[in-house]
Parts: structure tokens; C-alpha cells; sequence
């Protein structure tokens, strides 16, 4: 049995199994539900199953794997080119480049991001924001909408993102470490996984079941979170809580009230609360504080729940 919906036969463990990481699955769910937040960037060491949840994460609402950007990745596979052996035959064939895929199956993952090109970054992270794929280039001139789930990981070891890019990606996470159950249980599931290989196990029947009924759970949020009201309190709130924070810019308070919107939608609620703005914050202004904004740690503190907690109760 394979760990997918849809019919596919890659075998991935079902995301409804995968243990702990639930800051990053919320994260990757409301990214899901408004798109308007700008994608999500994985913060974590190797070995912390940033890939694993994507994947199952990219099988649970797509049914598919995510367009996988490689490191080395021209403008041309970028952005889309000419068909080189049909320009050998005499034949003028545009070749669709990686973005125009990711807008078909929904969603781009770009491991290593902070070993990309910032050329190439740059290039996606305006396709993300503007919803527009232009391409003026080599004789192509082309403009369509677009529209994907933008997903990066890196390895602060091997290096950050310069802060420009940084603030483009609406969300960040940075993944943990599991705690001692939590180990217990990965282990667990990571040897159900491979034992139920090839047979018909209830164990992974289970996983793919609870799947799609967050499947169509999270789709009844995207298309009710444009009905979700945002009153001027809590617009007021967002962007009292970026300024105590010391936010840099002003998307910070933005995204912060599009994450919020997505979870009060993913909860069924009528209107955002401060609890919902609350649970958002450390994933939409982790990154966009000050020291974190310029190269510092992501990791949110203490002393930043306690502030958090005093101007939201």
C-alpha cells in the first residue's frame, strides 16, 4: 500500500502519521488555505524531517508530489525557454519552464533555498507575491497568472538568506528536535512504515483515511476564508503586536492578519479572534525582528511569549 491519496504510487508516510512537527503542519495548512500569505520557509538542522512532512503534506492536497527545484537551476528551467531539439529540427516549441508545473500541480519545493541562486529566488518569490508569471526574453513574451504553495528549507548551519528574501516568505518555522515520546513514537511509526510496505495494513488504511478528512477539511477553509471578518480591533491588534516586536517593514502585521484569518476559516469560526492572532505571530514575525532579520537566531524566546501573552492575555 502507498502512502498517498489520489492513486499515486509513491510511498510516503500518510502526514496524518507523522509525529510532532505540529508548528510546521500548521504552517504549511494555512499557507494552504490563503495562498496570500507568500509561502513557508523550514528552518532546521538534517535529519528533522523537514522533506518528509512536505512531501506527505504535497500528497495529502495534491495528490502528487511537489515540483522539486534543483540547486543549480537555470532562468530558462525557471521560467521556461525553447524546446532546444525541436529549435535543431527548425521548429520554434516554447518548453514550460518550473513555475508554470507548480502552477499546475500546486505547490514548489525549493530544499537548500539558502544555496540558491538569490537571482533565481528573487525571480519566484515576485511570482509568489504578484500571482503573474511574465516573460519577456530570447523572443518569448508571455504573461499568465499564476498561482502555487511556495515551500523552502534550509540548514542555518550551511548559512541564512540575505534579509530582503527572508521577509519575501510570509511564514517560518524552525523546526526542533522531538522530545523523548515523541522519539519513541517516530521510531515506531518509521518501523510500522516500512513493515506495512507492499500489504494491505489497517495501520496505514487509517493514516491515509484521517488524510482526506483533513483533505476536504482544509478545503472548506480556502473557500470560506474570504467570509471571515477581520474587524479593525484585530487589525489593530496585528499591527500593535508588530510594533512591539519591533518588526521590520510592515508585511509582518499583514501576513499576520492573513495567517490568522486562514486559522479562524480552518476552525469554522465567523470572525478572527485575539487567540488566532495569538497562535500566528511566532510563525509570521519570527523571522522579521531585528536580529533574526539580520542573520541573528529565529528561535522564538521566552521572554517574547511572556510579551505576547501580556498584550493579548
Amino acid at each position: 500500500m502507498t502512502g498517498a491519496l489520489g492513486g499515486s504510487d509513491v510511498h510516503i508516510l500518510p502526514y496524518s502519521h507523522v509525529v510532532g512537527q505540529h508548528e510546521l503542519k500548521l504552517a504549511l495548512e494555512l499557507n494552504y488555505i490563503a495562498p496570500r500569505i507568500g509561502g513557508v520557509l523550514i528552518s532546521g538542522q538534517r535529519g528533522t524531517a523537514k522533506s518528509t512532512v512536505v512531501r506527505a503534506f504535497s500528497l495529502l492536497t495534491g495528490g502528487e508530489l511537489p515540483v522539486t527545484l534543483p540547486i543549480n537551476a537555470t532562468d530558462d528551467r525557471v521560467l521556461g525557454g525553447w524546446e532546444l531539439d525541436a529549435l535543431m529540427r527548425g521548429e520554434a516549441r516554447t518548453q514550460p519552464g518550473l513555475l508554470e508545473e507548480a502552477g499546475e500541480k500546486g505547490m514548489l519545493y525549493i530544499d537548500e533555498v539558502n544555496l540558491l541562486d538569490d537571482h533565481i529566488v528573487n525571480i519566484i518569490l515576485d511570482v509568489v507575491s504578484t500571482g503573474v508569471l511574465s516573460v519577456q526574453r530570447e523572443a518569448i513574451d508571455t504573461v499568465r497568472n499564476i498561482g502555487f504553495g511556495l515551500v523552502g528549507t534550509m540548514n542555518p548551519e550551511e548559512g541564512g538568506l540575505r534579509p530582503q528574501l527572508l521577509d519575501r516568505f510570509g511564514l517560518m518555522v524552525a523546526v526542533s528536535e522531538l522530545d523523548q515520546e515523541q522519539r519513541r513514537a517516530m521510531v515506531l511509526a518509521v518501523l510500522r512504515f516500512d513493515d506495512a510496505a507492499g500489504t494491505k495494513s489497517p495501520w496505514l488504511a487509517e493514516g491515509l483515511d484521517r488524510d482526506r478528512v483533513l483533505r476536504e477539511r482544509l478545503d472548506r477553509a480556502r473557500d470560506g476564508v474570504q467570509n471571515v471578518e477581520l474587524s479593525e480591533d484585530m487589525a489593530k491588534l496585528c499591527a500593535d503586536v508588530a510594533t512591539r516586536l519591533r518588526a521590520v517593514g510592515h508585511r509582518g502585521e499583514v501576513v499576520t492578519a492573513w495567517a490568522a484569518r486562514a486559522l479562524a476559516a480552518f476552525e469554522e469560526a465567523d470572525a478572527v479572534t485575539a487567540d488566532h492572532v495569538r497562535r500566528v505571530v511566532p510563525l509570521s514575525l519570527r523571522h522579521r525582528r531585528p536580529e533574526a532579520a539580520h542573520g541573528g537566531p529565529v528561535e522564538w524566546t521566552a521572554e517574547e511569549s511572556e510579551l505576547l501573552d501580556g498584550l493579548l492575555g
